[in-house]
C-alpha cells in the first residue's frame, strides 16, 4: 500500500491526459450522429474510470487484494491504455502547435485564418492528426493486447560459432543457452513444461543459464521444482545469478524471511534443481581429451540502478591456461564495461536480462525495440575482434505479460 497522496496525484495527472485525449475524440465525431457521439463518449469515459479504479486499486490495497492473475491482467491493460494514449497525444500535441503558429501567424500577418472548418467531403487537417493519433495509440494498444498470447511462444535460435583457437575436442559442441525464467510471472504450468520439453528434445552437451530464476522470492519457484528439475544434460547444467535474484524490489522481511535468507534459499534451490550454481567462480570442462574453462559470475551491470556483485578477480584467476573461455554473466553492459577491455581472452559471454523488454520488430535485415536506447547490446549476436557476445531474449517474462515481436527463446549454439 503506497501514500494516498501519491496516489491521488497520479490519478490527476491520468484525467488530465484523458481530458486532452478526449479533444481529439470530439475532433473526429463532429460529422457523426448524436446518438454514435454518446456511445463512444460512454465508452472512452468508461475505460478511463476503469483506468482510474484500476490504479487506485494497485495503490491503496494490499498485493493479495486481488487474485494474481486478474491483478496482472488489469494492471496491463491500464499501462498499455496510458502509452497508447501518450502516443496519441503526440499528434495531438503537433495539431495543436500547428494550429498555434497559424492563429500567431493570422493576428499578426492576416485576417480571419483563425479557425478551421471541414468544407464539402474533405477532412481538414486537424481531424487527420486525430485520426492519425488515435490509429497509433490505437495499434499500440491492439499488439499489446495481442502481445498476451505469446508469452509461452517459446522460440529456437540455432547458431554455429566458430573460433580459431576452440580446442579440435570440443569442436562440435551443442551449448543450449536460457536466461530470465522469472518463474514468480508464470500462470500456467502446462506450457512451461512445454518450454522445458522443448529444451530436452535439443539434446545438448550442456545447458547454461544465466540468471534470473524468480522476479523477488524464492518461493515463487514452489510449483516449478518439477518442471525445471527435468533439465538435463551430459555436461551437466550451470547457472548464475542476475539482478531479480537478490530479493532487492521488495520489503524485507517477508513472510517471516529476511533479504539474506531468499537469497541463500535460492542458492539451496539451483543445487536442488541438480545445477551447478556458479558465484564469481570457474570450473573446467572436459571433452575427447581438451579442456576449456567455463567462469560464472553474479550480477554484475554498468547501469547505476542494478548491482555489482559480480568479481572477475575471483572467478578468472587458474583460467589463464586454458585455451578457451565461456562466460555467463547476466547483464549485457558487463561485456563492454569490463569484460573486453580487461579480459581480451574471454572468447564468448552468454547475457540476457533486457528481454528485448518483450516489444519490438524482428524481420530479417532489421531489428528494433526501446531497449536499444538503453542497451548497446540487447538480443541476439554481437563481434568485437576476436570475442563474442550472445543476449538471449529471456525464456519468461515480468510485468508486461506478453511478448510483441521479440518472442521467448531457446538458444542452441555450435561450436564450430
Amino acid at each position: 500500500m503506497r501514500s494516498p497522496t501519491g496516489a491521488f496525484i497520479l490519478v490527476a495527472i491520468m484525467l488530465l491526459l484523458d481530458t486532452y485525449i478526449f479533444q481529439g475524440i470530439k475532433a473526429i465525431c463532429q460529422t457523426a450522429s448524436p446518438k454514435t457521439r454518446s456511445i463512444l463518449y460512454v465508452i472512452y469515459w468508461s475505460l478511463t474510470i476503469i483506468a482510474v479504479v484500476g490504479i487506485l486499486i494497485f495503490l491503496l490495497t494490499d498485493h493479495d487484494f486481488l487474485p494474481r492473475k486478474v491483478r496482472t491482467y488489469l494492471f496491463a491493460v491500464i499501462i498499455g491504455l496510458f502509452f497508447a494514449k501518450l502516443i496519441a497525444m503526440i499528434f495531438f500535441l503537433i495539431d495543436d502547435i500547428r494550429r498555434a503558429i497559424q492563429w500567431m501567424a493570422g493576428k499578426l500577418f492576416y485576417s480571419n485564418t483563425e479557425g478551421e472548418v471541414i468544407a464539402g467531403d474533405g477532412i481538414s487537417r486537424s481531424v487527420f492528426l486525430s485520426w492519425l493519433g488515435l490509429a497509433a495509440g490505437g495499434s499500440l494498444f491492439a499488439s499489446l493486447l495481442y502481445g498476451f498470447g505469446n508469452k509461452y511462444n517459446y522460440h529456437i535460435k540455432r547458431f554455429q560459432l566458430a573460433f580459431d583457437n576452440l580446442p579440435k575436442g570440443f569442436k562440435g559442441l551443442k551449448i543450449l543457452h536460457i536466461s530470465d525464467i522469472h518463474s514468480g510471472s508464470f500462470m500456467d504450468k502446462g506450457p512451461v513444461l512445454h518450454g522445458v520439453q522443448m529444451i530436452l528434445n535439443e539434446n545438448a552437451d550442456i545447458i547454461l543459464f544465466t540468471g534470473d530464476l524468480i522476479n523477488d522470492k524464492a518461493t515463487e519457484m514452489k510449483d516449478y521444482m518439477d518442471v525445471f528439475n527435468q533439465l538435463k544434460a551430459p555436461m551437466g547444467v550451470y547457472s548464475t545469478l542476475g539482478n531479480h535474484d537478490y530479493g532487492d524490489y521488495v520489503s524485507w522481511p517477508n513472510n517471516g524471511i529476511t533479504k539474506e535468507q531468499n537469497l541463500e534459499n535460492l542458492k539451496k534451490i539451483h543445487g536442488q534443481l541438480g545445477w551447478r550454481l556458479l558465484m564469481n567462480e570457474h570450473v573446467i570442462l572436459e571433452r575427447n581429451g581438451d579442456k576449456i574453462a567455463l567462469l560464472g559470475i553474479e550480477n554484475w551491470s554498468a547501469k547505476a540502478r542494478f548491482p555489482k556483485h559480480g568479481r572477475m578477480d575471483l572467478a578468472y584467476p587458474g583460467t589463464e591456461k586454458y585455451p578457451f573461455k565461456i562466460l555467463m554473466s547476466h547483464d549485457p553492459s558487463h561485456w563492454d564495461a569490463e569484460v573486453r577491455p580487461k579480459y581480451s581472452d574471454i572468447d564468448l559471454t552468454l547475457s540476457g536480462h533486457t528481454h528485448g523488454m518483450q516489444f519490438g520488430v524482428e524481420i530479417p535485415g532489421f531489428k528494433w525495440s526501446p531497449v536499444q536506447y538503453i542497451y548497446k547490446e540487447w538480443a541476439g549476436l554481437y563481434e568485437e575482434a576476436k570475442q563474442k557476445l550472445y543476449v538471449n531474449r529471456g525464456f519468461g517474462f515480468i510485468g508486461y505479460p506478453g511478448r510483441v515481436g521479440i518472442l521467448p527463446e531457446i538458444t542452441v549454439i555450435e561450436l564450430v
